[in-house]
């Protein structure tokens, strides 16, 4: 036994007075003569022993009355297995899940709301000197303090249903982080346990932390959500037929008819299909046109019920009106570059000559192709390089007789293979890389007697073991003829001959049209889509400089950020932190330039049905301070679980020292009608 206020216990010494009292009776007595007290005798020596019983009862009760009451004030305890010390402060942490798979309802109705009151229920069981510390799935930082019984009621009125995810073990960790060590630690996770929640790892608690489980369970709902979005073409041009593929998830274990899918672009439906959604995913192509050119804000959508926060997808996207390319050099193939681009309006194509280079005008062209040239120079290789890691692209068809001399200093300057040695002969092509991107949807069907390039004229340049490098075209024995190089945050590729009809075929060739094509539109960096609140806090525009007193500001309905930027090769990342709480569209701007818009959605992590049982949470938490509490119970047997862990008997001691104190009023008052 142990004792919360030992102090108290000096108090015993009073047990003395009722023992001196007993001891030291000073009344007197009259002595009174009776004639003949014969038949007195016997009557005083019973009345004599009575009156010693009774004394000695009084006694007794006294002394146990005065020992139960000094007991209760030193509050004595059994302290059980639990690592909970009623000698030391208490401190207990709560974590409410408020995700989007609390809005599912249970007998109890909502099961944020079934979740609320099991929390009032857990604190309103513990004593008014108690702290507590709120968690949710905001991690805010109002949260990460102690508060007394009622701020703590406050702050759990305002819970919200979020879109913010954790894992258990990040709300483990969130717990345990600020909470001294010379307290009582009590945890509660009050939560449907999602799989996606729960995880698969095995999770250790803090040594000294009581960890308490409390399973909400949610009736079973149907569920359909629009799982992602993407484009069968990476650029958009206006007033183009394009094609936008739609992924729906069916959550249920049976197929759904009649599910209306729209697609709504700038506030306006350009869309429609209605589909039937077998278990897992299904897949729909969704046509439009008509779009003008600039950013557009565009938005998936279902009718599904009860479960709806995920029958929404917000995504963005940019038509551009055209697409530059440059070209430098008047080697032999410049008209097949001219007509190349020529065929389609959407390419604007600026031809400059090598001794009339503007490095200035780098920065306006999405692709720059180096036709022939004679006399490359190192600054040009210096622009390259920067413009590449910047995020360009180029395209180097050499001049296999201007020397390989020359070359071999431009090629290393920009960090290519160097040349082994100008081969003259005639071979074929052996073999294209048709499963590179550059490829995709270029052929129906593969020929299988494709007829290849043939070449005459060629660099062989050196073996190149670079994680950086792909052999789109390969001659016999491994030679690179056409190869891709990823540099920063741009690539460039090398052609190992000219576009000189006399050196190969290439530019005669069918595979040379959609091959330049292909880079010129991977050239333009398309951001992602669309990103998750809660889960990206960097997202991706345009290199942007600014000048010195210039911001960048991300704004939305009620919402005016300025976030912080980080340079990258290529591109800008702006942080958001976990300043996006909402789903929607978000502009950021420069001034009043518009510079990208960004999507933001709602985790489909939430959407999953499956939930952890008790024997999975029992191999997750395998320590034994884990408890699992029913939170089927009533209210008022689940409150008296909330108690610690510690057999306090105060209580007790405070009954029996009025039972005594009892006792000796009984005693006093009918002792002496009791016949001996």
């Amino acid at each position: 036994m142990n004792f919360l206020y030992p102090g108290f216990l000096f108090a015993l010494l009073a047990v003395a007075i009722p023992v001196i009292i007993h001891l030291f009776n000073f009344r007197k007595y009259k002595q009174v003569y009776f004639s003949n007290v014969q038949f007195l005798t016997e009557a005083k020596a019973e009345s004599a022993s009575g009156e010693k019983l009774k004394n000695l009862l009084i006694l007794i009760s006294r002394i146990l009355a005065i020992i139960f009451l000094v007991l209760a004030f030193a509050r004595p305890y059994f302290k059980n297995d639990a690592t909970v010390d009623p000698g030391n402060a208490t401190v207990v942490s709560v974590y409410v899940d408020n995700s989007f798979s609390m809005q599912s309802v249970n007998k109890e109705g909502n099961l944020l709301d079934d979740a609320k009151r099991r929390a009032r229920e857990i604190v309103k069981g513990y004593p008014v000197s108690t702290k507590f510390v709120l968690t949710t799935n905001d991690f805010e930082g109002r949260h990460q303090r102690m508060l007394q019984k009622e701020d703590f009621l406050s702050q759990l009125e305002a819970v919200k249903i979020s879109a913010g995810n954790k894992s258990l073990e990040q709300v483990l960790s969130r717990q345990q982080s600020f909470v001294p060590g010379n307290n009582n630690h009590i945890e509660y996770i009050l939560s449907d346990f999602q799989q996606n929640f729960v995880g698969n790892k095995v999770l250790s608690s803090k040594a000294g932390v009581q960890v308490n489980l409390v399973k909400l369970t949610a009736n079973a709902l149907p569920n359909i959500a629009v799982d992602s979005v993407w484009f069968l073409s990476p650029l958009h041009r206006p007033g183009d037929q394009e094609k936008l593929v739609v992924r729906l998830r069916n959550y249920t274990n049976a197929p759904v008819q009649g599910i209306p899918v729209k697609l709504t672009i700038d506030n306006q439906q350009k869309a429609i299909a209605n589909l039937k959604i077998p278990e897992g995913t299904i897949q729909d192509t969704l046509s439009f046109s008509g779009l003008n050119e600039g950013w557009h804000k565009a938005k998936v959508s279902i009718k599904d019920y009860p479960v709806t926060f995920d029958d929404e997808l917000n995504f963005t996207f940019k038509s551009d009106r055209e697409l530059k390319v440059l070209s430098i050099g008047t080697g032999n193939g410049a008209p097949y570059i001219r007509s190349l681009f020529a065929a389609d309006p959407f390419f604007s194509l600026t031809e400059m000559a090598e001794a009339n280079i503007k490095y200035s005008s780098f920065g306006d062209y999405r692709l720059i192709v180096l036709n022939g040239l004679e006399n490359p120079s190192s600054g040009l290789a210096q622009q390259l390089k920067s413009y590449v890691e910047g995020g360009g692209a180029v395209v180097i068809f050499p001049n296999v007789t201007a020397g390989q001399a020359i070359y071999i200093t431009f090629l290393q300057a920009l960090g290519l293979p160097g040349i082994v040695q100008l081969r003259s002969e005639q071979t074929t092509i052996s073999s294209i890389d048709f499963k590179n991107p550059l490829f995709k949807d270029v052929f129906e069907e593969i020929p299988k007697n494709l007829e290849l390039p043939q070449v005459s004229n060629y660099f062989q340049y050196a073996s190149s073991n670079q994680r950086n490098s792909r052999k789109l075209m390969e001659l016999p024995l491994n030679r690179v003829f056409f190869g891709q190089y990823n540099f920063g945050g741009g690539q460039i590729f090398l052609s190992a001959s000219s576009l000189d009809p006399k050196d190969n075929n290439l530019p005669q060739h069918p595979v040379f049209v959609p091959l330049m094509y292909k880079i010129a539109f991977s050239s333009a960096q398309a951001q992602p889509l669309f990103y998750t609140v809660g889960k990206d806090e960097l997202v991706e525009t345009s290199k942007t400089t600014l000048a010195a007193n210039q911001t960048l500001r991300l704004t939305s309905e009620g919402i005016d950020l300025i976030p912080e930027l980080r340079q990258v090769p290529g591109k800008t990342l702006v942080y958001t932190a976990d300043q996006i709480r909402q789903p929607g569209f978000f502009e950021l701007r420069k001034a009043d330039s518009l510079l990208s818009v960004f999507a933001f959605n709602q985790s489909r992590l939430e959407s999953e049905s499956r939930y952890a049982g008790s024997a999975e949470l029992k191999k997750i938490l395998p320590q034994k301070q884990v408890r699992f509490l029913d939170a089927n119970q009533d209210a008022l047997s689940f409150g008296d679980t909330a108690k610690n862990n510690s057999n306090e008997l105060w209580k007790l001691c405070l009954i029996l020292s009025i039972v005594f104190l009892a006792v000796e009023i009984l005693l006093i008052k009918f002792f002496h009608h009791i016949k001996f």
